[in-house]
C-alpha cells in the first residue's frame, strides 16, 4: 500500500473519503483501525459468530468507537446485525457522526462513555452480543515488554467483568484488541474469564509490530474452531 493510502478507512482511500467530506483528527488517524486490519478482524469475528447456537440475531457494540471503522467492518461482515458505538470524546464523536452522515453509513454512534453506554444496551433473548473492546492504551504499552491488558484506560479486565455481570443471560463474544507482544500475566487473567478463547495476530507490519485480537466467548463455545 502506498504511504499516501495508509489511513484507508470506511473501505476508501484517504483521497476518496476526504472528497466525500469525511474528516478525522490527527490522533484518530494514528489510533484508528485501518481497512486492512478491520477487514481481517471482521472476517474472523463473522466466522466465529456463525457457530453460535440458537441465535435469533446479533448486536455489535463498540464501547470506544473512535472513527467507527472497526464497527463499519464488523457490520460489513455480519449482514443483518444491529450495531451501535459509543464515544466519550466530544470532538471525536462530532467528527465521526459527521463522517457517518456524509458517507451514508448505517452506523449508530452515541456520545456516551462505555459504562453508561453499555448500561443502556438492550439485548433481545436469543441474540448474540458481540463487543469490540479497544480502550485507550495510555501507559499500558511498552516497546520492550509489549501491551499490558491490566493497564489500559480502563483496564480490559474491568470491562470484561462488567459485560459478564450485565449480560449474564446472553451469549457473548468479546473481541479484544491485542498486540503481537503482550505481558503474559495480563493475557492469562483475561482469558480465564471465558469459556473459550483464541488469539489471532495479523501480520500486516514488521515482525513484532503487528496488532491482533483475542476472541473470547461466554455461555457457549465454538468447539469446531
Amino acid at each position: 500500500m502506498a504511504i499516501t493510502d495508509y489511513v484507508s478507512i470506511y473501505g476508501m482511500r484517504p483521497s476518496d473519503w476526504h472528497a466525500k467530506g469525511a474528516r478525522v483528527l490527527g490522533r484518530t488517524a494514528v489510533e484508528c483501525t485501518r481497512d486492512g486490519l478491520g477487514d481481517a478482524v471482521g472476517k474472523d469475528v463473522a466466522a466465529i459468530a456463525a457457530t453460535c447456537p440458537a441465535t435469533s440475531g446479533m448486536l455489535v457494540v463498540d464501547p470506544f468507537a473512535g472513527s467507527a471503522n472497526t464497527l463499519y467492518w464488523l457490520l460489513r461482515h455480519l449482514p443483518g446485525a444491529r450495531g451501535v458505538g459509543f464515544e466519550s470524546d466530544l470532538k471525536v464523536f462530532g467528527l465521526t457522526r459527521q463522517n457517518i452522515a456524509a458517507l451514508g453509513l448505517p452506523i449508530d454512534i452515541l456520545h456516551r462513555d462505555y459504562l453508561s453506554g453499555l448500561s443502556g444496551v438492550s439485548v433481545a433473548p436469543g441474540e448474540l452480543l458481540i463487543t469490540f473492546i479497544a480502550p485507550p492504551w495510555g501507559n499500558a504499552f511498552d516497546t520492550s515488554s509489549g501491551l499490558d491488558l491490566q493497564r489500559t484506560k480502563p483496564p480490559i479486565i474491568d470491562i470484561v467483568d462488567f459485560l459478564l455481570r450485565r449480560f449474564s443471560r446472553n451469549h457473548l463474544l468479546c473481541v479484544i484488541q491485542v498486540y503481537e507482544i503482550l505481558v503474559p500475566a495480563s493475557m492469562v487473567e483475561v482469558r480465564a474469564r471465558f469459556d473459550w478463547s483464541t488469539v489471532r495476530i495479523y501480520e500486516l507490519n514488521a515482525r513484532g509490530q503487528n496488532h491482533g485480537i483475542l476472541l473470547g466467548t461466554k455461555g457457549w463455545a465454538p468447539a469446531s474452531k
